[in-house]
């Protein structure tokens, strides 16, 4: 189905012709038309199938369908979970609204909240932001979401796994009772379903694809090897196989450091991308990357849902996510938008549970090929997976490894421990976004 075929105005129109997409994807054919009809919508789509143009085209349309002469007040929010992210859609909002007369902002931790508070003041339409730095104007008064006729969350889930629920109902508290509000979420957990119900009236839900299915035209395959010779197969398979782009994950912030230098010293350009950098450090190493001056990124799971790359051909886990649903996010950074894309994955003999724990959720085995060169000592026994803070967990999953992205909360906490967690996760998690 086209663009042309939804309804859409005539400028929407020109600035999707004008990004290269007449086409769209079955997550705008089935959101589109329902939020242009005003219906609250719970909607569930794997990573990179366009869902940020299925909630920002009608919204945008919205807006300019009951538009109002000189008003400052904020119409649309959109919440997400981390500042990558966040860049994104307000990028997707500039573009998409090229032709159109609103404003927006977005605000994010980790830079100056006096450039934002000034923006704020100016007045805008549409505001997208992390829901730990929102609750910062608000407290300064320097936002009010009294007329907000649109809530977008999206990435639900993630923003429940990283402990923002209680952020997240401060912020509907000022929000007014009568609005539209679209729920994006790549997972459908019993907390996304009672979130939900919390928020929606009436909701229209659509689910595209199987829940955490890979995309199709994603090829995946382990290399079994031992854990010391990780760094050396990884730039040996860069080196022979001459990949120009690749993103690699690791669980922790210490690692991400250690191995870009040591792929560095490799003669591979290389550099980190978590938390603990700045937010300049991470929007250079990302426009780097995006540019081709970095040939490797190495990342946690902070970029796991916020990147978009066009084209990224190779996604590498070096390290496996402590959380299989993890997995999928991560490897969802390739294969976009129809391309095909390869996702690698170096598992030695600590990770055989976790891996495991992926196949259970994708229902198959992923081929396993051994490196000549790089065959496993079968003597080698495994080791608990330590997280960042060197606690143990002989089962290798939910409680191993958590202390990645802004060394906060793991991303990779299922939703029903996150409820369990996120009281005391959910200050250190504000701070990261």
């Amino acid at each position: 189905m086209l663009f042309s075929e939804l309804g859409l105005s005539a400028e929407l129109l020109r600035a999707t012709d004008k990004q290269g997409y007449q086409q769209a994807t079955p997550i705008q054919q089935q959101a589109i038309p329902l939020i242009l009809d005003g219906r609250d919508l719970l909607a569930g789509a794997q990573t990179g199938t366009g869902k940020t143009a299925g909630f920002t085209l009608p919204l945008l349309q919205r807006l300019q369908n009951t538009e109002q002469q000189g008003s400052r007040r904020v119409r649309a929010l959109i919440l997400v979970p981390t500042r990558e992210l966040a860049a994104q859609v307000a990028e997707s909002v500039r573009d998409y609204g090229r032709y159109l007369p609103f404003s927006s902002a977005v605000i994010f931790g980790g830079v100056s909240i006096n450039p934002q508070i000034s923006k704020l003041r100016r007045g805008v339409d549409i505001v997208i932001a992390t829901p730990g730095r929102l609750l910062d104007h608000m407290q300064r008064g320097s936002i009010r979401l009294d007329g907000v006729e649109t809530l977008v969350l999206d990435e639900a889930d993630r923003m429940l796994d990283m402990g923002f629920i209680r952020d997240i109902r401060k912020v509907l508290n000022a929000l007014p009772p009568r609005r539209q509000t679209l729920l994006f979420s790549a997972t459908f957990s019993k907390d996304i379903k009672q979130l939900a119900n919390d928020l929606l009236d009436a909701p229209k839900e659509i689910q595209i694809a199987r829940q955490n299915s890979t995309l199709e035209q994603i090829s995946q395959v382990v290399h079994p090897v031992d854990r010391s010779r990780k760094r050396e197969l990884l730039s040996h398979m860069i080196a022979t196989g001459n990949w120009r782009q690749v993103l690699v994950f690791t669980r922790t912030k210490h690692l991400a450091n250690r191995l870009s230098q040591q792929l560095e010293q490799d003669g591979l350009s290389a550099t980190a991308i978590h938390g603990n950098k700045s937010q300049g450090a991470r929007t250079r190493a990302l426009a780097d990357f995006k540019k081709g001056d970095i040939r490797v990124l190495v990342a946690t799971d902070i970029a796991a849902r916020g990147l978009d790359i066009d084209q990224l051909p190779h996604v590498v886990n070096f390290e496996l996510p402590n959380v299989a649903e993890d997995y999928i996010h991560r490897i969802g950074r390739t294969g976009r938008a129809g391309l095909e894309g390869e996702a690698v994955s170096l598992v030695c003999v600590d990770e055989k549970k976790l891996l495991s724990d992926i196949e259970r959720l994708q229902k198959r085995n992923i081929e396993k090929i051994i490196i000549p060169g790089f065959e496993p000592d079968q003597s080698i026994k495994a080791e608990p997976i330590r997280n960042g803070g060197n606690k143990q967990s002989s089962r290798g999953s939910r409680n191993s490894g958590g202390r990645n992205n802004s060394g906060r909360n793991s991303a990779g906490r299922n939703a029903p421990s996150q409820a369990r967690h996120g009281r005391r996760q959910g200050q250190r998690s504000r701070r990261a976004a």
